[in-house]
């Protein structure tokens, strides 16, 4: 078997830039595996399909605003940060762009999203301008990712943005479109992208059939951005 098996042609135009609503409005194939007959409904017909001694098991990882945008402190610079795992207070493991150019020492000014202040300025880094701070590449790792230093207090919410797919091209008015209804533990550097179909009117639906419901927080990392 080889990767090339699995390959297959998507128009760009068929790849959807803007969420349905209701989240659960999406389209939903169903492959019958004793006829081999193959059906196209919604995702809110899901119900059909349980019965009550099923079992499902949800992702409740929370995706942080994991990307970072700033400049370089000494040339100007674009940098580009995406925040992958946080090894303790003030540092993170962190993919870069452009990656090569930044070497231990180097100092990066973050700058917030248009239309937000940060007040998260936390020593030894200087304040930054608009709001900023400055950020400093601790490390370089064999697997191409950073260590990234920024303040312990940073407030991430404020000052980074949805990692959204390289796919997807469309600014997201909403940014909690792209967490599922049931997100609780923040770490993800990408959302769990099977749940984002379900609303808390389906699952509600879900449970009244019978069908238990079970939590679990597996935050997707690293991993989900490198090729197969």
């Amino acid at each position: 078997m080889h990767t090339s098996d699995f390959d297959y042609d998507l128009p760009p135009e068929l790849i959807a830039q803007t969420p349905l609503e209701p989240r659960d409005s999406s389209r939903l194939l169903v492959l019958d595996r004793a006829s081999g007959r193959i059906s196209h409904r919604h995702f809110k017909d899901i119900v059909d399909y349980l019965r009550p001694s099923d079992v499902m098991v949800f992702n409740q990882s929370r995706v942080i605003p994991a990307r970072l945008r700033g400049r370089r402190a000494d040339t100007g610079g674009k940098v580009e940060f995406l925040l992958l795992r946080r090894e303790s207070p003030d540092t993170w493991q962190a993919l870069a762009q452009p990656g090569r150019r930044l070497r231990p020492g180097a100092e990066v000014i973050i700058e917030p999203p248009a239309g937000k202040t940060s007040g998260a300025i936390g020593p030894p880094f200087a304040k930054g301008g608009s709001g900023g701070f400055h950020a400093q590449i601790l490390a370089s790792n064999e697997d191409g990712t950073k260590m990234v230093r920024l303040p312990a207090d940073a407030d991430l919410d404020r000052l980074g943005y949805v990692p959204l797919p390289p796919y997807i091209h469309h600014r997201l008015e909403d940014p909690d479109r792209y967490q599922t209804v049931y997100a609780k533990d923040l770490g993800s550097a990408a959302a769990p992208t099977a749940g984002l179909h379900f609303t808390q009117d389906l699952l509600v639906k879900i449970r009244a059939v019978g069908v238990e419901t079970a939590f679990v927080t597996l935050h997707v990392g690293l991993d989900t951005f490198r090729p197969v």
